[in-house]
């Protein structure tokens, strides 16, 4: 059962896991065409069974639990953007925390066992870290969205050790894929580079270009969360490539890979720089190596050279369909 599975990661997760003979459920909001875009691209759409749960109350999710009796719960669901939850922040904690917790009490409360992943973000440390961060590092979250990923994180290893319950938290850093939402930046420079090249953009406007993040390819990852429900033991892991690149290395990179100089077209825009933004901690992978034995392979010149050929794929497709 993936919860949030019209998502990027709940798309690539399904596909993952009907390759292995998984039988899949997956909990939306709602059905809709949009919605299902990510399902349709990756072609099982047809393969999955979808749920309309929005996880609002324990009784429905322990009713859930029952009907379907899932081996393996992923809950990937909830607000996804620091940024927007600034504007939202009662909403990003019932989304991320309250949400967690539910299905914490509905997996105690179930007549039978299931294995939780519940996807964990980098935000929750904040950014006054200055060794790579475990998972038993301090958090210091610094906007609504971290500090509810801390709390259901705090929640996991609670249920884990009071009631004994299979539980555990992947520690997400940035992960890519061509099902990335539009708003992240991203691909916002990915759409851009591709559209400056084909004559349809003369510039891109973009913030701080010095600003580092861990990113990494999100198909790749999903095959860690289900390496973690996997094992013997419940543990939480970092997942993440352990290598921080700036965002002008990453512009470089997609205009390189359309022929094209960066500094020709980018402008520095003030209404993109927002506080706080600069520093992101560092990931300590070891352990996720050694002990998961995953490690992240995808680095960011295939990363992007992916995402480019992606987009130019699909846009290419949208043109012979107008």
């Amino acid at each position: 059962m993936i919860t949030g599975i019209t998502g990027q990661d709940g798309c690539y997760l399904a596909a993952h896991l009907i390759k292995y003979g998984y039988r899949v459920i997956g909990t939306t909001r709602q059905i809709s065409p949009r919605r299902l875009t990510g399902l349709q691209q990756l072609g099982i759409c047809d393969a999955v069974a979808l749920e309309t749960d929005s996880l609002d109350n324990v009784e429905s999710i322990e009713k859930l639990i029952d009907d379907y009796c899932p081996e393996m719960i992923f809950h990937l669901s909830g607000q996804s953007s620091p940024r927007l939850s600034f504007d939202q922040p009662e909403e990003t904690f019932e989304s991320v925390a309250g949400s967690t917790r539910r299905l914490l009490q509905a997996m105690h409360r179930a007549t039978l066992p299931s294995r939780l992943f519940v996807a964990g973000s980098c935000e929750m440390f904040g950014n006054s870290h200055q060794q790579p961060v475990t998972c038993q590092s301090r958090c210091d979250p610094i906007n609504p969205y971290a500090a509810a990923k801390e709390s259901a994180f705090q929640s996991v290893r609670d249920y884990r050790e009071r009631h004994g319950l299979f539980a555990c938290t992947g520690v997400l850093f940035n992960h890519e894929s061509p099902l990335r939402p539009e708003h992240f930046v991203t691909q916002k420079i990915i759409a851009g580079a591709c559209s400056i090249a084909q004559g349809r953009q003369k510039d891109l406007h973009l913030g701080n270009l010095s600003i580092e993040r861990d990113w990494g390819w999100a198909p790749e990852y999903v095959v860690a969360m289900e390496k973690m429900l996997s094992r013997e033991q419940p543990e939480d892991f970092i997942l993440a490539t352990g290598k921080h690149t700036s965002l002008r290395v990453f512009v470089s990179a997609a205009f390189e890979a359309v022929g094209l100089s960066w500094e020709d077209y980018v402008v520095h825009d003030k209404q993109f720089v927002r506080l706080q933004e600069s520093y992101h901690p560092h990931a300590s992978v070891n352990e996720t190596t050694d002990r998961l034995g995953w490690t992240a392979t995808i680095q960011i010149p295939e990363l992007v050279q992916r995402l480019i050929e992606a987009y130019k794929k699909l846009d290419k497709a949208n043109y012979s369909d107008s």
